[in-house]
């Protein structure tokens, strides 16, 4: 198994305090069938576990057969320097099936970002280095699909389902008790 390269930071975004037991690393895709599957399930683990746990999100888009993956990045990483990436993550989880203009236009509405902010960030290629830095960051750790999680720096490979999260963070919390 590969362990994760690229230790946590404060460049990543991180749900979830710095004193928790464990931490959950995730290299996703907002158009990836599979990562929404894992998305409600995360979810629930988070609920489960609460402050023990935290998660950390990076972005790992498959251009190649996800063309909505990176403009939906964009605007993930557009929404976290307004404060609001955990809220453009999330919906656009929860939207997954309807990745477009449209889409991130009333994201942006909802969460109160500036239109001409949003405008800006998708024509000007500034989020790019940032989206590709977690990506060159994933390669190093051996990422190759999404999603892909790390449990405290372990890749977590489950063999039935994602489902298995909530038994593998558990024993993650067991360790270290």
């Amino acid at each position: 198994m590969s362990g994760l390269r690229i230790p946590v930071s404060d460049k990543d975004h991180i749900e979830g305090g710095a004193a928790a037991a464990v931490t959950v690393v995730e290299y996703g895709d907002y158009q990836c069938p599979y990562c929404g599957d894992a998305y409600g399930i995360v979810k629930q683990v988070q609920r489960r576990f609460g402050d023990r746990m935290r998660l950390v999100f990076r972005n790992f888009p498959l251009t190649e057969i996800h063309p909505q993956a990176m403009a939906a990045a964009v605007l993930a990483e557009y929404a976290a320097t307004q404060g609001k990436f955990w809220q453009a993550h999330d919906v656009l989880y929860e939207h997954q099936r309807q990745l477009g203009g449209e889409l991130y236009i009333a994201i942006a509405h909802s969460l109160g970002l500036p239109g001409d902010g949003v405008r800006e960030a998708f024509e000007s290629g500034d989020y790019a280095a940032r989206i590709q830095d977690d990506m060159d960051g994933g390669i190093r750790s051996g990422v190759n699909g999404t999603p892909t999680f790390f449990i405290n720096g372990t890749r977590f490979e489950p063999h039935r389902g994602f489902d298995e999260l909530f038994d593998a963070v558990q024993a993650q919390l067991d360790a270290v008790r």
